[in-house]
């Protein structure tokens, strides 16, 4: 399995969690049989200024920097590009402006596949998420690629804007081959403090379980989702097509909390509380009101948002990547969590 077939591949977001995770795709591999043949790309990342990307300096990509809402950068970013690959991952999830969800999320996509076209790329593979389905509607249910639009929040409706923009353009002329992906809650190396805050919480047994707790959350270990990404880069059939990327199973919010705890304790000697804070599912249910008020309002609370969500079934159904890629999730849980934690305390920060 290669992408020499591309001439370059170009990341958007390559400072991003996922993002750097893909560079490192390209550049070293993926430790995973059959697969190594992903290594030793051109890359371009595309990161916005200011940034210390010097990591990625480091694996040999080219840097361009810029803005999403810069036309002059998106299209700065695509010369001599006919022919690349473009992995569009750039986006905002908790923005410091509701109106920056459409402007980067809808509109940002818009120029780069603009600008992809221009320059007579070959292949754009795009990162959604699942807040365009919102949340299932039995606590059985998973999504698939069949299931109907049910935006949650700003970020939700803008991302089912950008993904009817773009199967709207996959038969326009001169535009590059569309993929969609889809990701759930992502976990695993390099990530933000907010995951680290989450071992943290948990450790300290102030982690809150909203309601029962038997609510089903899709998780995707990143460099799975790296994985995906590449393969719905390379392989053919996926031109025009959109794949849900994730874990092989969801996760009851429990049996999430309770491996981080057995990972935190019986991996790595940490003293853990065996408490987790239980809190009624109403709790949720009232922030979910509270985010949908001061979204319209124009406001953002991060921590008001997530709170929303955590006694709802999020779950996905994988099977049509497996069937149509030829993709299986690196890890389960368990061992995904263990190498998370591994990395937090190999770059020296504190759980």
């Amino acid at each position: 399995m290669t992408l020499d077939r591309f001439p370059r591949i170009i990341v958007t977001g390559a400072n991003g969690w996922l993002g750097r995770r893909v560079v490192r795709a390209l550049t070293l591999g993926l430790d995973w049989p059959g697969l190594r043949g992903f290594a030793g790309s051109a890359v371009r990342g595309f990161v916005p200024a200011g940034e210390d990307v010097s990591d990625l300096s480091g694996l040999g990509a080219e840097i361009v920097r810029g803005d999403l809402r810069d036309p002059d950068a998106v299209t700065n970013l695509m010369d001599g590009a006919e022919g690349a690959a473009v992995i569009h991952l750039a986006g905002v999830i908790h923005p410091g402006k509701v109106r920056d969800f459409d402007a980067i999320n809808h509109l940002g996509t818009r120029a780069v596949l603009d600008a992809a076209t221009r320059a007579g790329c070959a292949r754009m593979v795009v990162m959604s998420s699942n807040s365009p389905f919102g949340a299932n509607r039995t606590p059985e249910g998973r999504f698939d690629e069949t299931s109907p639009y049910n935006p949650y929040m700003g970020y939700g409706r803008s991302k089912r804007r950008m993904e009817d923009m773009l199967r709207g353009s996959m038969d326009a002329a001169g535009a590059p081959e569309i993929v969609i992906c889809r990701a759930p809650w992502f976990y695993g190396p390099g990530q933000p403090p907010r995951q680290t805050q989450f071992f943290t919480m948990i450790k300290d047994g102030k982690f809150p379980i909203l309601g029962s707790g038997d609510n089903r959350r899709s998780m995707g270990y990143v460099d799975s989702l790296a994985l995906g990404l590449l393969l719905a880069a390379e392989i053919p059939r996926a031109a025009a097509q959109t794949y849900w990327i994730a874990d092989e199973r969801p996760y009851p919010m429990t049996e999430i909390v309770a491996t981080v705890r057995d990972v935190l304790r019986d991996d790595f000697g940490m003293r853990v509380s065996d408490r987790s804070l239980r809190v009624p599912g109403i709790v949720a249910d009232m922030a979910r009101v509270a985010d949908a008020g001061l979204q319209g309002l124009g406001l953002y609370h991060q921590k008001i948002h997530v709170l929303s969500e955590m006694n709802l079934t999020i779950a996905c159904d994988i099977s049509k990547a497996q069937r149509d890629l030829g993709y299986e999730p690196l890890v389960e849980l368990r061992e995904g969590m263990r190498r998370s934690v591994a990395w937090c305390l190999e770059q020296g920060h504190d759980i």
